[in-house]
């Protein structure tokens, strides 16, 4: 058996299964961005817009793809992190954890915490007032931290709650909308060129990012060799057929009009399907999506910390696992504390570009990951999860994500390689730390 697939003792418990981490994938892909994607797509495809999910699909899947044979590969918990650093060393591996945790789950969660109380303040104007609003974002991530620290069945339970709730608003929508479609307007009048659906497909890439953070709890998954590729297939299959379900609903209600409601679309075919408070209901929806998120990466992202600080890239205080509840508890309440400091910053567009550039390099190492392990450990064992047709999968994934990284503008690409540079320092003063202290080199 290759090192790679070696099973470690975190101290964990492992009582993530199929379902649950399936249920963990939607929760963390499926945010805010579904409430606005159909006007978006719509205003730059018409009816056209279902190629783009197409695309989109088969671009998602290359990628996790690669992810389902690296992650029944290795075991341990940080998910893509360990992946990477597992594969390249840990130079790679602390960069790729810091795109990985704070790049993007932190980062992203701030901003859409940020979003949320936005929202909340339409209904509730005190939460615009500086004050009320820090104390509502510091009781919420304390909340969700207390509930992760208590364990990881707590933690499970509650995004699983907040899963349904949320999908609840979107599924009654895509059940009632299909009986008020109009089929005249899903026909479609004229095919967008290549560089329009790619263009569409970006952001709809976007969308669909989140779904590797269900995989930074690795330690905590039950049977991951078969857990990891099923649980990965039934989310993401979940995930793009309530995309192009609601896509089409959207279109056939609203036809031309969907172009022009790319603020909330989704409301807009509810007040159409349901009348004014069917409005309401997607509205509460978007919020309720939007703390969902937050509260599953509550419950994936600390792994990352914990996993990271256990190979000595981060401090050794951040290993602790609480006696009683057997969790990373310090590093959920310092993923936490992180989150909070910048969403109470207020800024959500910074945030947001450092998100999505990180998650792109992330999908970038994890298909290369795949080849290195290849490579240097052979082929999966047998019941692990092996990609078919050799390399062609990981290296078509690499491509994608080329290209995709090849249509950031040159703020977000500015903003990413700052983050990449002050990883590069902060690694960089750690081993110079060590060897002052006469520790070797990791």
């Amino acid at each position: 058996m290759s090192s790679s697939s070696h099973t470690p003792d975190e101290g964990l418990i492992r009582e993530i299964g199929v379902r649950t981490l399936s249920l963990s994938i939607v929760n963390l892909v499926v945010g805010a961005g579904i409430f606005v994607l159909p006007g978006v797509v719509a205003a730059q495809l018409g009816s056209a817009a279902i190629v783009a999910y197409l695309v989109c699909s088969l671009a998602v899947g290359l990628v996790f793809l690669c992810f389902a044979e690296i992650g029944s590969r290795i075991t341990r918990s940080g998910g893509a992190y360990a992946y990477i650093e597992e594969a390249f060393g840990p130079f790679a591996g602390f960069i790729a954890s810091m795109l990985l945790w704070f790049g993007w789950s932190a980062l992203s969660d701030a901003a859409i915490t940020v979003a949320m109380v936005g929202a909340l303040a339409l209904a509730f104007p005190i939460l615009a007032e500086p004050v009320p609003r820090s104390i509502f974002i510091i009781t919420l991530l304390s909340f969700l931290a207390a509930v992760n620290v208590i364990g990881v069945k707590a933690g499970v339970r509650l995004f699983v709650f907040n899963t349904m709730a949320k999908l609840i608003p979107l599924v009654l929508l895509l059940a009632f909308g299909i009986f008020a479609i109009k089929f005249e307007n899903l026909a479609i009048m004229e095919w967008p060129s290549i560089s329009t659906v790619g263009g569409s497909a970006i952001i709809l890439f976007f969308a669909f990012a989140g779904a590797e953070s269900g995989l930074s709890a690795s330690g905590e998954i039950k049977n991951p060799s078969k857990t990891v590729p099923l649980g990965l297939l039934l989310g993401l299959t979940g995930i793009l057929a309530l995309y192009v379900g609601l896509q089409t609903v959207s279109q056939g209600v609203l036809g031309a009009e969907l172009a022009n409601n790319m603020d909330a679309p989704l409301a807009a075919v509810a007040t159409e399907v349901f009348g004014e408070w069917g409005a309401k209901m997607l509205l509460v929806g978007g919020v309720i999506s939007i703390y969902a998120t937050v509260s599953g990466d509550m419950l994936s992202a600390p792994r990352v910390v914990f996993a990271s600080a256990r190979d000595n890239n981060l401090p050794k205080f951040l290993t602790a696992v609480h006696p009683k509840y057997k969790t990373p508890y310090v590093s959920i309440i310092f993923f936490a504390a992180v989150v909070c400091v910048f969403a109470l910053s207020g800024t959500f567009k910074p945030l947001a570009v450092l998100a999505s550039g990180s998650v792109l390099i992330i999908y970038g190492g994890v298909s290369l990951a795949v080849l290195r392990l290849r490579h240097r450990d052979g082929e999966p064992d047998p019941g692990q999860f092996k990609l078919p047709f050799g390399p062609v999968i990981p290296v078509l994934s690499c491509l994608v994500v080329g290209w995709l990284l090849w249509q950031l503008t040159a703020e977000e690409a500015t903003a990413l390689a700052a983050l990449i540079g002050v990883s590069v320092l902060v690694y960089a003063i750690r081993i110079v730390s060590k060897r002052a202290q006469g520790g070797s080199e990791l």
